[in-house]
């Protein structure tokens, strides 16, 4: 396996979605590559990061204005 076929099994490895023979190569590759296994621990981090962003849970403050909330709502919208 190169370091371009490992970036394309990156998130399903992450997701354990690799089949256990292409796990195993995917594994021994990082055995010997340095730079992949940095690369898959900073990915690893930045999912982890960016999954705190859409949790379910409503984090807003009580005393942020509900218009605030729609305002920010809708400028949202409109960039979709």
């Amino acid at each position: 396996m190169t370091c371009r076929e490992m970036i394309e099994f990156l998130m399903d490895y992450l997701d354990g979605q690799l089949p256990e023979d292409q796990a195993a190569v995917f594994e021994k590759h990082l055995e010997m590559c340095p730079p992949c296994k940095a690369y898959l621990e900073t990915y690893r981090k930045s999912v982890d990061l960016t999954s705190v962003c859409f949790d379910d849970d409503d984090q807003t403050p009580k005393d942020v204005p509900e218009a605030l909330i729609r305002a920010i709502l809708a400028a949202r919208e409109k960039q979709d």
